[in-house]
C-alpha cells in the first residue's frame, strides 16, 4: 500500500469511535472494485452500510512501531451505479487504547487515524481512485465508545451526528505491510444453560462454557431502555458473581435500545467469560433463548482430535481446545479476561507443539514470530511479551525467550517448511549468543531476573512466591543447552557450518555437569539464586531432574537410571503428585516415558488430587486454569486477584498424549509428517484411545483398544508418509499409505 493518505478526527474522547465517510459516484458497469485500508487503532469498513468483511479487529496486532498490516477488500458486489457511501468506523484497539497490566492507554500512539484507497475499474477500461483526505467527513454513530478491557457502549438507532471534516494526519512512523495473519472471526455459538438468582439477588446467566468472545442478545424493547451486562469466569464459593480476578478490566457492555428489533453485540471489544450479570435489563422475565455466547478466535483449520475411554481425560482435551481458541486471537496470549491479554512468550513456548496438533497454526504463528524477530534486542535478548508492552513483560527470562528457538523448530516438524527455519535462524543465533554472555561463565547462564518454574507447587509454603523452588540458574543453563542443541539441528538442515556451536554445546554440558550435578543428581550452584531471600531454593526438585533428563544433560546409563529412580521416588514422596510449574510440567511426562516409566507418567496424567490436570476437571473447569488450584477443594480461590481460569500452558500435556499414549512422533528427517515413528503405549485405565492429525499429507489416525487378553491397533497412514511402527511385540514395521490392523497379546 503505497502513497497512503492518513486522516484523523478531532473533538473525540480517548475511547470514542469516530466514523469517517465519503460519498463516491459509480458511473457505469464495474469490472472490479478494491479497497485497501488500515488504521492506527482497529477499524471496520462499510460500503452502503454493509460491512465489507466478517473479520474483527483489523488491522490486527503487530509490532506497531515497526509494521502495521493493511487489508484488501473486493467490494464490487457492494457498490451500485450512482451514489455510494464508503465509511470506516474506528476504535482505539491495541494501538491506542488501554493495554497491559496497570491499564495504560496510548501505549503505542496517542490518537486514532485511518487510511484507505478505493480503486474502481469499469468494464470500459476507465479507472477512478479515491483516497482518504480532508474531503472525508467525520461523525459519531451508534458505537459511542469501546475498549478491549472495559467493554463497549452503543446507542442503537442513533443517527450519525456530524462533527465536521477529517484532518489530514502525518503518516505514523512505521511500515504498512500486507496482512500476514489469520482473521479473527465468529466461531462457535453457545446457548444459555440457565438463569441463576445469586444469594445477592443478582440475575446471572450461565452459558456453561468459559470462552473468549461476546454475548449476542436479540431483543425488542422501548426506545431508550438500557441493557447493561457484566462478565465473569466463575461464581464465588457463595454462588455470587465474581470479578476480582479481572483486576482493572471492567468488561461491561452497555446498550441503549432503538425500540425496534435489536441485535446487541460489541464490534471492537471482547470478553473472557462464562457468566453474564444483567446489571440493567428492561424485563422482569428473562428469555434465555435471546442470549447466545459467541466464541471468537483467529481463523484456523482444526487438525487434531482425540477420544479415549476415560471421560475426564476427554473433558481435559476439550478444555485444552477451548483454552487455545480463547488465546489465539490474532496473537498467542496468556489469558482473555483480565487487564492483560498479551503475547507472553513462555506460554506459547510450552504449548506450541500441542497447538500445531490441534489446529493448523502455521500462518498464525509465522506472523507472530516475525514480531519476535523484529523486537529482539540488538544484544540478542528476547523480552517476555511480544509485541512489546512497556508496562508488562520486559524481563529477559529463560524458557520465555527460548520461544525463538523452540517455536520455529516445532513449526518445522509439524509442517516441514524450511523457510520458517531460514527466517528465524539469525534470531536463534543471536539468542544463543546472548545466553553465552550472561554471568561469569561463558557456558552457563548465571544470574538474571527469571520467572523460574513459574507457579510450581514446591514453594507452596510461601504463597506469594511464584517462581517455584528450582534454582533459576539451573533452569537457565539447561535451556541454554536445549536452545543450542536446536540451533545446531536447524543450522545443519540449512547447510550451515555448526562446528562452533557443537563445541559450545559440549562445553555447556560439561560445565553444567561440573556445577549442577553432584553424585549423579542436581545440586545447587552456590552463588546468585542459591542465596535468594525472597523464596526457598532447592537444588533437587522434580523440575531439576526432569530438565536434566529431557535435555540429555546426564552422563551414561547408570546416571540416567539414577535420575529416573529419584524422580519417581520424589513423586511418590509427594503423594504420587507433581510439584512442577510452567517449566517442568510440559516435560515431566516425557522425562518419565522416554526413560522406561510410562506407568508413572500415566499415574500423573490420571491423578485427580491437587496438583494435577484432572483436579480442575473435577471442579467444573471448562478451560485450562492458570494455577493448579485456581479453585481449591474448599471452594476458595488461589488468589483473589491474579487468578485466570483460561490459560492454555498446562494444556501442553496433550503433546505427550499424542506422542506417547497414541505414539505419534515426527522424525526430523521427515518433517511435516513425511516420516513418522508410531510407538503407542496403551494403558488399561483408558480402555481405548483414538486420535488423528490432519497433516500436510492427509489424515493420520491411530487407535488402540483392549479386547480381552489382546490389544488391537488400527493405524491409517496418509499418502506420502512413511511410518515406522513399533509395538510391544518387539517387531519394527515400515508402513506406507494405507490402513493397518495389528493385534498383540497383553
Amino acid at each position: 500500500m503505497k502513497n497512503q493518505n492518513w486522516i484523523r478526527a478531532e473533538g473525540f474522547g480517548e475511547s470514542d469511535c469516530p466514523v469517517f465517510f465519503k460519498k463516491i459516484f459509480i458511473k457505469s458497469k464495474l469490472k472490479r472494485a478494491t479497497v485497501l485500508a488500515s488504521a492506527v487503532g482497529i477499524y471496520e469498513l462499510y460500503i452502503n452500510g454493509k460491512k465489507a468483511s466478517d473479520a474483527y479487529f483489523a488491522p490486527g496486532w503487530t509490532s506497531y512501531h515497526n509494521r502495521i498490516q493493511y487489508q484488501s477488500y473486493d467490494v464490487a458486489e457492494l457498490l451500485r451505479e450512482g451514489e455510494n457511501e464508503i465509511s470506516i468506523i474506528a476504535a482505539p484497539g491495541w494501538a491506542v487504547g488501554y493495554l497491559g497490566r496497570g491499564n495504560t492507554n496510548h501505549m503505542f500512539f496517542d490518537h486514532i487515524s485511518v487510511t484507505a484507497a478505493i480503486t474502481v475499474e469499469y468494464v470500459d477500461g476507465n479507472l477512478d481512485r479515491y483516497v482518504t483526505d480532508k474531503s472525508w467527513r467525520v461523525g459519531s454513530g451508534e458505537i459511542v465508545c469501546s475498549e478491549f478491557y472495559h467493554g463497549e457502549q452503543q446507542i442503537l438507532g442513533k443517527p450519525l451526528e456530524l462533527k465536521g471534516f477529517a484532518v489530514e494526519d502525518t503518516a505514523p512512523d512505521t511500515t504498512l505491510i500486507p496482512d500476514e495473519g489469520c482473521p479473527v472471526k465468529e466461531q462457535e455459538r453457545v446457548t444459555a444453560v440457565k438463569l441463576i438468582i445469586t444469594p445477592k439477588g443478582e440475575r446471572v446467566i450461565d452459558f456453561g462454557q468459559n470462552l473468549a468472545g461476546f454475548t449476542e442478545i436479540r431483543i425488542k424493547g422501548t426506545k431508550g431502555d438500557r441493557v447493561v451486562i457484566s462478565h465473569a469466569e466463575v461464581l464465588d464459593r457463595k454462588g455470587n458473581f465474581y470479578t476480582k480476578n479481572l483486576e482493572l478490566a471492567r468488561n461491561v457492555n452497555v446498550y441503549v435500545l432503538s425500540g425496534e428489533e435489536d441485535i446487541l453485540k460489541p464490534h471492537f471489544s471482547f470478553q473472557g467469560y462464562r457468566y453474564i450479570r444483567l446489571d440493567e435489563y428492561p424485563f422482569d422475565e428473562v428469555d434465555l433463548s435471546a442470549f447466545t455466547s459467541v466464541a471468537i478466535y483467529s481463523e484456523m483449520q482444526r487438525t487434531g482430535d482425540f477420544i479415549c475411554g476415560n471421560a475426564k481425560l476427554n473433558k481435559l482435551y476439550g478444555n485444552t481446545l477451548w483454552g487455545q481458541r480463547s488465546n489465539f486471537i490474532d496473537i498467542p496470549t496468556d489469558c482473555p479476561q483480565r487487564d492483560e491479554r498479551t503475547g507472553w512468550t513462555g506460554d506459547v513456548q510450552v504449548f506450541c507443539r500441542t497447538s500445531a496438533i490441534n489446529y493448523d497454526v502455521d500462518r498464525f504463528m509465522r506472523k507472530w514470530l516475525r514480531d519476535v524477530i523484529i523486537e529482539q534486542r540488538s544484544d540478542g535478548a528476547v523480552t517476555s511479551v511480544v509485541p512489546g508492552v512497556s508496562n508488562r513483560g520486559e524481563r529477559i527470562s529463560t524458557a520465555w525467550g527460548d520461544v525463538c528457538t523452540v517455536a520455529p523448530w516445532e513449526l518445522y516438524l509439524a509442517y516441514g517448511d524450511e523457510d520458517i527455519l531460514r527466517e528465524c535462524f539469525p534470531m536463534m543465533v543471536k539468542w544463543v549468543n546472548y545466553m553465552r554472555k550472561q554471568g561469569e561463565e561463558e557456558y552457563l547462564w548465571l544470574g538474571g531476573d527469571h520467572y523460574g518454574d513459574w507457579l510450581a507447587s514446591d514453594a507452596i509454603l510461601c504463597p506469594e512466591v511464584r517462581e517455584g523452588a528450582t534454582q533459576t540458574d539451573l533452569i537457565a543453563s539447561a535451556f541454554f543447552a536445549y536452545s543450542t542443541s536446536i540451533l545446531i539441528k536447524v543450522g545443519k538442515i540449512l547447510g550451515e557450518d555448526m562446528r562452533e556451536y557443537e563445541d559450545l554445546y559440549d562445553n555447556i554440558k560439561k560445565t553444567f555437569r561440573k556445577f549442577f550435578i553432584k553424585d549423579g543428581l542436581p545440586t545447587l550452584y552456590p552463588k546468585y539464586d542459591a542465596f535468594s531471600t525472597t523464596r526457598p531454593v532447592k537444588g533437587l526438585t522434580q523440575t531439576a531432574i526432569t530438565l536434566v533428563l529431557r535435555f540429555g544433560l546426564y552422563d551414561g546409563e547408570e546416571e540416567r537410571q539414577g535420575l529416573v529412580d529419584k524422580l519417581v521416588s520424589m513423586i511418590e514422596e509427594n503423594g504420587g503428585k507433581m510439584s512442577s510449574g510452567f517449566v517442568g510440567t510440559p516435560h515431566i511426562l516425557h522425562a518419565l516415558s522416554e526413560n522406561g516409566r510410562v506407568d508413572k507418567a500415566y499415574d500423573l496424567l490420571l491423578c485427580e488430587e491437587n496438583p494435577s490436570w484432572l483436579f480442575s476437571v473435577n471442579h467444573g473447569a471448562t478451560t485450562i486454569w492458570e494455577h493448579w488450584d485456581s479453585i481449591g477443594d474448599d471452594g476458595r480461590f488461589w488468589n483473589d486477584n491474579k487468578n485466570s481460569f483460561n490459560h492454555y500452558a498446562y494444556g501442553s500435556v496433550f503433546d505427550w498424549v499424542f506422542g506417547c499414549a497414541l505414539g505419534i512422533n515426527v522424525s526430523p528427517k521427515g518433517a511435516g509428517y513425511r516420516k513418522i515413528i508410531i510407538t503407542p503405549h496403551p494403558d488399561k485405565r483408558l480402555g481405548f484411545a483414538a486420535g488423528s492429525i490432519l497433516t500436510r499429507q492427509g489424515r493420520l489416525r491411530v487407535r488402540w483398544t483392549y479386547e480381552g487378553d489382546r490389544i488391537r491397533y488400527e493405524i491409517r497412514i496418509p499418502k506420502g508418509t512413511e511410518a515406522t511402527v513399533r509395538l510391544d511385540d518387539g517387531i519394527s514395521r515400515v508402513c506406507t499409505t494405507g490402513n493397518y490392523c495389528f493385534e498383540i497379546e497383553v
